[in-house]
């Protein structure tokens, strides 16, 4: 399974200056040819310039000289390069989007939401906030979040963008991904409570062959779950993991069986739940018969 350990990351740190055309240039001369993601900075297609600059002028579509060539130079290394520009928005007083625009092995736009507004400065009096909308784009197997310089004081993105990736590695159709989602089931893994139901939501998904053996493994290792967390959590995690897609009598059985332990209330009602559910899906199965 590809993680952030095993990608080459280049970081560009080279300010931009005033002419869009001389920074469109930099792009093929400071883009390496041996690194999977290359990211240079904030609006690297246009310097902001003076405080209170107009930056309407500056402005592109996604698919302009900047977009265009920014696309020529990531197809040209085989990487992901991400950098800055001033988009186009529509606004009536000309105002761009202050954008990350993501080309190559990925494509994305990420437009900036939080505008630095404080201390006297208002950024937003010469740009336009995003939608509310976190950005997650797959870089050589590795689900990856965008933000933009103010975004890191707010974790409402980083926070979205972290439960995708942790569904998005579990979902991946391969063993190596499955262990690592069922040590997030067991708690070898700890997780925060959104990250844990991502994980078992994404779980069950891919080749059969690859999550069979997890089925009698649920049963067998939920009790113990409870030596890792507790109430909400510990409920939820039980109904995110349940094998729901394993319908057939034995898995009912088993179902059945370890709602007689001694079970914590929470999750022997979520596994009752999940029984009966079951129970319905084994029934429409002898009713209509594929």
């Amino acid at each position: 399974m590809t993680t952030w350990n095993s990608l080459r990351i280049s970081l560009v740190q080279h300010a931009s200056g005033l002419e869009p055309d001389a920074n469109r240039s930099l792009l093929s001369e400071l883009t390496p040819a041996d690194s999977d993601l290359v990211v240079f900075p904030e609006v690297f297609a246009r310097d902001f310039g003076k405080p209170g600059s107009d930056l309407s002028p500056y402005a592109e579509a996604q698919d302009g000289p900047f977009g265009t060539e920014l696309s020529r130079v990531a197809e040209k290394r085989g990487a992901t390069v991400v950098a800055g520009m001033l988009e186009t928005s529509g606004d009536a007083d000309g105002r761009p989007f202050n954008t990350l625009l993501v080309r190559g092995g990925a494509e994305a736009a990420y437009r900036k939401i939080h505008l630095y507004d404080s201390f006297g400065y208002k950024e937003s009096d010469a740009l336009v906030a995003g939608a509310i909308e976190p950005v997650v784009v797959d870089i050589g197997g590795v689900p990856t979040g965008l933000m933009t310089c103010y975004d890191l004081r707010f974790p409402e993105p980083a926070n979205e963008a972290r439960i995708h990736l942790n569904g998005a590695l579990v979902s991946i159709p391969d063993a190596e991904a499955k262990a690592y989602g069922w040590s997030v089931f067991t708690g070898e893994t700890d997780l925060p409570n959104y990250d844990i139901l991502a994980a078992g939501r994404a779980f069950w998904t891919g080749p059969a062959d690859l999550t069979a053996g997890y089925v009698d493994r649920y049963f067998a290792e939920l009790p113990a779950t409870a030596e890792k967390r507790s109430g909400w959590s510990l409920a939820e995690a039980a109904e995110a993991f349940f094998p729901s897609g394993s319908v057939t009598e034995e898995t009912l059985a088993a179902a059945r069986a370890v709602i007689e332990l001694d079970l914590d209330p929470g999750v022997r009602r979520r596994v009752s739940d999940a029984a009966d559910n079951l129970q319905r899906q084994l029934a429409i199965k002898v009713t209509y018969p594929a």
